[in-house]
């Protein structure tokens, strides 16, 4: 494997994060390729990760285990130890029974080997993520899995992918609105979400608006001053200041200012998200302007 980061660039800080886009064939489905890295020589890295409405296969290289991160409703801290090495796909709401072959609602919450649900085929996946000569490499082999597998699953539920783009928060549709566009009732879309997506349609928004307000804020983090979280809330369509701090302590635990002190701590100019935030926040700044 080639030379960690933190020997080819010791000025850089003890852990880094980065995520690339999915081939153009899975760009549909696959939200972003990821990889977290920690330094040999420094602490371990602790952070909070919060709901973002996607299932994620992921695995510690070298374990020779492959996990499954079913939906989240909640923050969950987590830790990389000093010298470990993670890579992972994050599949759009919507997409996990099609790759797993599970609904998403029996996942919420969970993390659980990919072992029980692919068999034979996940423990094929760790040997080869195991062989793989660089991180990059290992981001490869996992994006194949996943592409292997789409390329056999089942039609999606276009109902509940049109759903979901229509609860983006550049697009201020209510749930009774969108149902009512797709000729169903509300409790019709909420089971449907509830299978292909793992909770509500309402959560999914409420998580969904979060999102946008993470991508605008994420685009503030070299500023000498701190994000203006009034503008970034009302660009992120929340209806005032208050409703982004109700909405952050339930996603995240802390208030807004906490949260976004403590995402500049642990990130920094180490942690690449424009594969995850980059059309968010172009979608919500052209709705604001229109």
């Amino acid at each position: 494997m080639s030379a960690p980061f933190w020997k080819q660039r010791p000025s850089r800080p003890n852990q880094r994060y980065a995520e690339r886009r999915a081939a153009p064939e899975l760009a549909e489905h696959v939200a972003c390729i990821w990889l977290l890295e920690v330094a040999d020589d420094g602490p371990a890295y602790e952070h909070r990760t919060v709901p973002n409405g996607c299932v994620e296969i992921a695995s510690v290289l070298g374990t020779g285990v492959v996990r499954v991160a079913g939906p989240k409703h909640a923050p969950t801290l987590e830790r990389v130890e000093p010298g470990q090495a993670v890579v992972g796909v994050r599949l759009r709401p919507g997409t996990a029974p099609r790759v797993l072959k599970a609904a998403a609602g029996e996942l919420v919450a969970l993390d659980v080997d990919l072992d029980a649900l692919w068999g034979a085929e996940a423990r094929a996946l760790s040997e080869s993520l195991s062989e793989a000569p660089t991180l990059e490499r290992a981001m490869d082999v996992l994006e194949q899995a996943v592409a292997a597998r789409m390329s056999t699953a089942p039609p999606p539920d276009h109902v509940v992918a049109e759903a979901v783009q229509r609860l983006q928060p550049w697009c201020r549709a209510g749930v009774m609105d969108v149902a009512s566009a797709l000729f169903m009732s509300p409790r019709q879309l909420r089971r449907r979400f509830v299978a292909a997506v793992g909770y509500g349609p309402k959560t999914l928004q409420r998580i969904l608006r979060f999102q946008g307000f993470l991508a605008l804020s994420d685009a503030c983090r070299g500023a000498n001053a701190p994000p203006p979280v009034a503008r970034l809330a009302a660009t992120a369509r929340y209806a005032d200041q208050a409703h982004l701090a109700r909405d952050c302590r339930e996603l995240t635990g802390l208030t807004p200012r906490a949260f976004l002190d403590e995402k500049r701590r642990s990130c920094g100019s180490s942690h690449d998200h424009e594969a995850s935030f980059a059309f968010l926040r172009r979608a919500l700044l052209a709705a604001g302007r229109s």
